[in-house]
């Protein structure tokens, strides 16, 4: 293969092995066909990678194998008479209707492309199997087998390993409905072990994909660093006639700014759901996943054992004292339980009519009037929780495979407390001051004119973004 040119591989196998959903996976298409009806694929379908504008690699859909023996059988009889025995093989069938759907998979290996044979590894080898690999050798190209582990079995893994060593160059475990961006990275990188003549495009392909994550990473801090400093620095104020009705202005506001919280919280996590090119399926987060909870709502207290009176109690106290208040009503373990739970822990200071998170202030204006001020945000403890928020979402969005269709399907134990931990609870004082710097210029300036807290977030949000995308045990919450 030139340096130059765009490496090709036709995903193959026997139907309803996985193909598709592995092609789903590495391409990051969700426009993907995937259906557990076997033969659904009936013609071969590009699906390319495009980065920057061009085009990196290519993967082929294929149909699935139907008449491996009677294939092989053709195929041996025409080793004497030529040394294309794929090329005569599809030549001397593609009008006979028995193998119409076997030259369609057969068309983009004679034209030289790269193989991926896929397996369900939850099942013993068969004859079929035995047939279709022996085809794949009899190609000699460059091939990789992938034995698409759909569940944690592994009774017949090495049943499996000792027939691909037999026919392949390359094979690997791989489950294409779990695989995060490491694993997929890791599998490219097998896959430039197929033939060293391919190792130098691959390369390329390789270094394609970390530049664009990195860059993506880079676009996911801009976006949650500009969503905190719109909703720490945000505030509404209005007038208010002397014959006005104080308590109605000031219940319509509360319900205002939560309403406008949220859709800067939707929007961020919305863009960042385009980044990792979600664009088909309106997927939903697992049943018990802490971004369920409102950031405003009553059951977010409820989850910390509190009752209503004792919320409004809280709620009451002005200033370190709320912190002080939840101390006590939960055991002393305020900042590790808030952290801990991330969006569970969903501020309701405002929605309570507290001081804690935004405050209300009537100031005199002209006229005799009033002016009811909400806002800025003043407890440190809501930039935490949309931190967690928002760190939750990227780890499940940029991690949820593409060949995963279960979109309704929870991932978390069932059995599992909900009140699980985030990401906060584990920062040193040293992250916490970043926090802070970036905290005091956003409520104080509404906007952080000081470049260096807003840097010294977004390079924060970059390092947890990178570790979250390399971690093996994301939080899917």
């Amino acid at each position: 293969m030139r340096p130059d040119a765009i490496p090709e591989f036709a995903i193959v196998g026997h139907p309803n092995e996985g193909k598709s959903s592995v092609l789903s996976t590495l391409a990051e298409d969700d426009s993907v066909r995937i259906s557990a009806t076997p033969g659904e694929t009936v013609v071969c379908q590009q699906f390319p990678v495009i980065i920057d504008g061009r085009e990196i690699i290519r993967f082929i859909d294929t149909p699935g194998f139907q008449n491996p023996r009677k294939i092989l059988h053709q195929l041996q009889n025409l080793r004497d008479s030529t040394d294309n025995v794929i090329a005569a093989f599809r030549e001397n069938n593609v009008g006979i209707p028995e193998f119409r759907e076997d030259c369609e998979l057969l068309h983009p290996i004679t034209q030289g492309a790269g193989i991926i044979y896929v397996v369900d590894g939850s099942r013993p080898v068969r004859g079929v199997d035995r047939a279709e690999m022996e085809i794949l050798r009899l190609t000699g190209l460059p091939r990789m087998a992938i034995l698409n582990s759909k569940d944690a079995r592994t009774d017949y893994l090495e049943q499996w390993k000792d027939e691909f060593r037999k026919c392949f160059n390359v094979f690997r475990v791989f489950n294409a409905h779990t695989a995060n961006y490491a694993q997929r990275i890791e599998l490219l990188e097998s896959l430039k072990n197929i033939d060293q003549d391919w190792q130098t495009t691959l390369d390329t392909v390789i270094a394609a994909f970390k530049k664009d994550w990195a860059q993506r990473n880079l676009t996911s801090a801009g976006i949650i660093t500009e969503m905190l400093q719109e909703s720490l620095s945000y505030k509404i104020v209005r007038n208010l006639a002397d014959s006005g009705d104080e308590k109605r202005m000031k219940a319509d506001m509360l319900a205002a700014y939560e309403k406008k919280i949220r859709k800067i919280e939707s929007r961020a996590h919305h863009k960042i759901r385009s980044l990792f090119k979600h664009n088909i399926f309106n997927h939903d987060l697992p049943p018990r996943s802490i971004l369920h909870e409102d950031l405003f709502s009553e059951s977010t207290w409820k989850l910390l054992g509190l009752s209503r009176n004792q919320q409004i109690a809280a709620a009451g106290i002005s200033g370190a004292g709320i912190a002080v208040a939840i101390d006590a009503a939960t055991a002393g373990t305020s900042f590790g339980l808030f952290a801990a739970l991330g969006g569970l822990a969903g501020a309701t200071w405002a929605a309570l009519g507290s001081k804690g998170m935004a405050q209300t202030r009537i100031m005199g204006i002209p006229l005799g009037g009033r002016e009811i001020l909400i806002g800025p945000v003043k407890n440190i403890q809501f930039l935490y929780i949309l931190l967690d928020r928002s760190l939750i979402y990227y780890g499940h969005i940029s991690n949820w495979a593409h060949g995963r269709r279960d979109y309704d399907a929870g991932t978390v134990d069932q059995k599992k407390d909900p009140a699980q931990s985030g990401y906060a609870d584990q920062w040193d004082s040293g992250v916490r001051s970043i926090c802070n710097a970036f905290f005091k210029e956003a409520t104080q300036n509404n906007g952080t004119d000081n470049q260096d807290a807003e840097q010294g977030m977004k390079d924060f949000l970059i390092d947890q973004l990178q570790k979250i995308s390399h971690s093996e045990h994301v939080k899917i919450m």
